[in-house]
């Protein structure tokens, strides 16, 4: 257990990270949501984040108003990523301890943190690099029971 409590971001986050333009659309978003199985893409401009878009961003875009019963679909699959993304993205240091990543995890009920160092997105932390860490220290199944 020792070993998991001095483990950090950097040991086990992903670094090769899939990432979206402001510029993506929400039809090409759709896309890659479908290839890559995962619940959110960081948006970046050069390699600084600007945000993240996740499904839930995708979904709100099409939820029914007073002045749109039926969603525009066409109209609304050309929106970019940036104008549907969320700005204020809780993220992490490569530096800091997989103990607050554990945490927050719970905390929030989220699946992974975007590792930003100096502004520039480095890596993505998910709860399957969590649960190797606690594997890799020792823990069977990287679970824990008293």
């Amino acid at each position: 257990m020792y070993a998991f409590l001095e483990a950090h971001v950097a040991d086990y986050m992903t670094r090769a990270v899939v990432t979206v333009s402001p510029e993506t659309t929400l039809r090409d978003l759709e896309r890659l949501f479908t290839e890559h199985d995962f619940n959110s893409f960081p948006v970046v401009r050069g390699q600084v984040m600007i945000g993240a878009v996740t499904k839930f961003d995708i979904l709100k875009q099409f939820v029914f108003t007073t002045r749109h019963v039926i969603p525009l679909y066409e109209e609304i699959s050309q929106r970019a990523a940036g104008e549907i993304m969320t700005r204020d993205v809780l993220t992490f240091a490569s530096d800091r301890p997989l103990t607050k990543v554990l945490q927050t995890l719970v905390d929030f009920r989220v699946k992974s943190f975007p590792v930003v160092d100096a502004g520039r997105l480095v890596g993505i932390i998910a709860r399957e690099d969590v649960v190797r860490a606690l594997r890799d220290a020792g823990l069977p199944g990287g679970y824990h029971r008293p």
